[in-house]
C-alpha cells in the first residue's frame, strides 16, 4: 500500500490563526480597517492566502466583509452581545444538566481540582481567565456533543470581540467564583435542573458585567 504523505497546515489557516490572535489581543480593534496590502507584505504572502484566511474569520463572525470597502474586525452592538450571552446560556446550561446526571466520579473530581485551580487565581485575572474558560470546556467536552461544542466555540470567539471584559468589573471575579461554586454545588448533588438554573445565572450576571 503507498504510503501517504502528510502536508503542513495551510497556510491559509496558519495566517487565519494570526490575525485570530490579533484580534484577541486587540491589536486589531473592533471597527478598524484589515490593510490586505500591508499585512500580505508583513507575512512574506500573496493575497491569495490572506483573502482565504479573512474569509475563515469572516465564517466566525470575527471580520465583515464590505463590498468595495474590504475586510473590517467586526464591531460588537450591545444587542449582539446579548445575543451571544443568550445562545451561550442556552447551550452550555443545556450541557451542565447533562453532566450532572451522567458524570463520573473521577469527572467530579476533576471539576472540583478545577474550582480549586479557580479559587487560587482569584488575584491573577489573566489566570482566573484561562481556568474559568476550561472548566466551561471541560463541561462542554463531558456533556460529549460535538455539535454543540462546535457552536459554542464559535460563539466564544465572538464573545472576545466585546471591548469590555466582565472580569474587569470590581468585584466580579469573586463574584464569579461564588457562581461557579453553585454549579459545583447542584453538580455533586446530581441535579440537572438546579445545575442549568445555576449556569444561567452564571451567564446573567457575566453579561450584566460586560454592558
Amino acid at each position: 500500500m503507498a504510503s501517504v504523505t502528510l502536508t503542513p497546515r495551510a497556510l491559509y489557516e496558519q495566517v487565519a490563526e494570526q490575525l485570530r490572535q490579533r484580534i484577541f489581543r486587540r491589536e486589531l480593534e473592533p471597527g478598524s480597517w484589515i490593510d490586505e496590502l500591508k499585512i500580505a507584505e508583513e507575512f512574506g504572502i500573496s493575497r491569495t492566502p490572506l483573502r482565504e484566511a479573512l474569509k475563515v474569520l469572516a465564517a466566525e463572525g470575527l471580520v465583515t466583509m464590505k463590498v468595495r470597502r474590504g475586510a473590517y474586525v467586526t464591531e460588537m452592538s450591545d444587542k449582539d452581545m446579548r445575543d451571544v450571552y443568550h445562545l451561550l446560556s442556552l447551550l452550555e446550561s443545556d450541557a451542565a444538566s447533562v453532566v450532572a446526571a451522567r458524570a463520573t466520579p473521577d469527572q467530579l473530581r476533576e471539576l472540583e481540582q478545577l474550582h480549586a485551580d479557580l479559587a487560587r487565581a482569584v488575584n491573577d485575572r489573566d489566570r482566573f481567565f484561562a481556568v474559568n474558560e476550561r472548566i466551561h470546556m471541560r463541561i462542554l467536552e463531558m456533556a460529549d456533543n460535538r455539535w454543540r461544542d462546535q457552536l459554542v466555540a464559535d460563539l466564544r470567539k465572538v464573545m472576545k470581540l466585546n471591548r469590555h471584559n466582565s472580569l474587569l468589573k470590581q468585584g466580579r471575579i469573586e463574584d464569579s467564583l461564588a457562581e461557579h461554586e453553585t454549579i459545583l454545588s447542584a453538580l455533586r448533588a446530581r441535579d440537572p435542573q438546579a445545575t442549568a438554573e445555576a449556569m444561567q445565572a452564571h451567564f446573567a450576571h457575566g453579561l450584566e458585567a460586560a454592558g
